[in-house]
């Protein structure tokens, strides 16, 4: 049987241990917190679990050496590691990341081993690559263009579960979440491009309303320009990759951004309480009526829903940090971490929308829309879970049954990569449902 090693075991992990265990694959998950790979594997024969920690690089190499294929479920920053060791012993890899220029930088090694280090194969990225690629493909293959395309994606809790002031609880890796609120944006609509520095990422969020959802707000989702050439669709004049909120995200999160409360910057908080450090981001040493001093600094009204949702938080209070030197992202992280979690008999759901405006050599244009709206059952059985780790499962049971043959760095973008996937997703209920020949007024 082939042997399997996947490092990690967050929030997202457990569908894909079941499934590449369900199919007899030899699994071992290696992680920092043995008891949570124990839970995932109960049960199971051919599953194994083991305490590793990121810093302990010779028992990864021997590990990646034992086993025919690596998952890396890692923060971001450890892939690179983990792919040289992939490259060293010839052993291919996948991950469900943003692929880093460190990695691209990879290919020709990964190449040379006769490897393939596929990424970006979760929900977006991931779902959303290969849902776009299918339609673009479609579109070329009838001689089209695409002229504008639109990406938007979100995990969110279902709509009827109870809001708190921030519309919006965390279904999986919560700094993640908050740190990509420290991103830019840059998209391009209609000709025109669009760089949104990173203080002015949550104002002026576009309107859409989602099917069964209702009028979600979009925000711009990192640099969409790259798109144009990894989807091979130089002639669009539009590219806008945005994620999906619903009402008061974007207006609270741009206030707690111009305040600061998600800088990196760290100082001394030895004996600070967390309405000292409110005052001393707004320049003030003292903290009486510090609810008022901070909507006056954000002119906005003490009922408004930043401040509501500052309060919420307990921002304002004279509660002890209990720090030394930190900053007042982690600060912040942790607080919305403590507070925001879904809850156990909350459903969470995944939505996403491609639009596109397609035109063809005889003149007619068309608008196509791919939306999926994805529920979970409870926070043991997420969406969010399903739908990022299970495209990773079934390349890890392609690649190992030799069914993609192509090596290097990579991600999923080319037909013999994403068609099976997208087919292996729609019989376990993950799919796209389609809407072509379209009116021009269906655009965004």
């Amino acid at each position: 049987m082939k042997k399997i090693l996947i490092l990690g075991a967050g929030m997202v992990v457990k569908p894909m241990v079941t499934y590449l265990l369900d199919r007899d694959f030899l699994v071992t998950v290696a992680t920092r917190t043995k008891s949570k790979a124990d839970a995932m594997i109960d049960g199971y024969l051919n599953g194994a679990s083991m305490t590793w920690t990121v810093d302990q690089e010779d028992i990864l190499d021997k590990l990646v050496e034992e086993h025919d294929l690596t998952v890396s479920l890692l923060p971001y920053a450890y892939h690179l590691m983990v792919a040289k060791k992939c490259i060293a012993h010839k052993k291919n890899m996948v991950t469900t990341s943003y692929v880093k220029p460190e990695m691209w930088a990879l290919d020709e090694e990964a190449k040379k081993a006769g490897i393939i280090i596929l990424n970006e194969l979760g929900l977006d990225p991931g779902i959303d690559h290969m849902s776009a690629m299918r339609i673009i493909d479609h579109v070329h293959g009838k001689n089209g263009k695409v002229e504008e395309f639109y990406s938007f994606c979100g995990a969110l809790v279902a709509p009827e579960v109870e809001k708190n002031p921030f519309s919006y609880k965390f279904t999986w890796a919560p700094k993640g979440v908050v740190m990509a609120g420290n991103n830019d944006g840059k998209y391009l609509i209609r000709g025109k491009l669009m760089e949104i520095a990173t203080e002015d990422l949550f104002k002026n969020p576009m309107k859409l309303d989602f099917p069964k959802v209702g009028q979600l707000e979009v925000y711009p989702n990192r640099d969409s320009l790259p798109y144009m050439e990894l989807y091979k669709i130089p002639e669009t004049k539009t590219i806008y990759r945005g994620t999906f909120r619903y009402d008061k995200w974007c207006e609270v999160l741009d206030a707690m951004k111009a305040i600061n409360l998600l800088s990196y910057d760290k100082f001394n908080m030895e004996g600070m309480t967390l309405a000292a450090m409110l005052a001393k981001l707004i320049g003030d040493n003292d903290t009486s009526n510090i609810k008022q001093k901070v909507a006056d600094k954000l002119n906005l009204a003490v009922d408004s829903n930043p401040i509501v949702a500052m309060e919420w938080l307990g921002l304002f209070e004279e509660t002890p940090i209990n720090r030394t030197e930190d900053s007042p992202f982690e600060v912040t992280a942790d607080i919305m971490i403590d507070k925001m979690m879904v809850g156990e008999n909350e459903r969470d759901m995944v939505v996403m929308q491609h639009t596109f405006l397609a035109s063809y050599p005889d003149g007619k244009k068309e608008v196509i829309k791919s939306r999926m709206l994805d529920y979970g059952t409870l926070k043991t059985d997420t969406s969010i879970a399903r739908t990022v780790s299970l495209p990773a499962a079934v390349s890890v049971k392609m690649i190992l049954e030799n069914k993609i043959d192509t090596t290097g760095v990579h991600i999923p973008v080319i037909p013999q990569i994403y068609n099976p996937i997208l087919d292996a997703l729609e019989e376990m209920d993950i799919k796209m449902v389609e809407e072509y020949g379209l009116p021009e007024s269906e655009n965004l």
